[in-house]
């Protein structure tokens, strides 16, 4: 598959037309229709605007989606605070049971 046509999946993906995703990315819809049948490539200035209308650049030039690699150090501090979270989240489910039996209790 071409940029051209990754180009194209993504544009009719975010259901923008020709021109809605040129005038996002600075160009005529003319241009617009050269990069999608990939006679003309674009620019870089061209690819971050349609960057930030949700554009999935990364994808369109190579094909292929990455997540971004996490360090040994990140995983860890990861879930060493999704530990410490979740035991959070456990002392406050226990204060509002205790919470809600202490009103229920006043209104017997």
């Amino acid at each position: 598959m071409t940029i051209g046509a990754r180009l194209r999946e993504k544009r009719l993906r975010l259901t923008l037309s020709k021109r809605a995703l040129g005038e996002a990315g600075g160009v005529e819809t003319n241009a617009q229709r050269h990069y999608e049948d990939a006679s003309r490539s674009p620019k870089a200035n061209y690819l971050a605007a349609i960057a930030a209308v949700g554009v999935d650049v990364l994808y369109v030039l190579t094909g292929e989606h990455h997540l971004p690699r996490l360090s040994r150090d990140n995983l860890a501090q990861s879930h060493h605070d999704l530990l410490r979270y979740q035991r959070q989240l456990r002392q406050l489910q226990r204060r509002s049971e205790g919470l809600l039996q202490t009103l229920h209790q006043r209104n017997k």
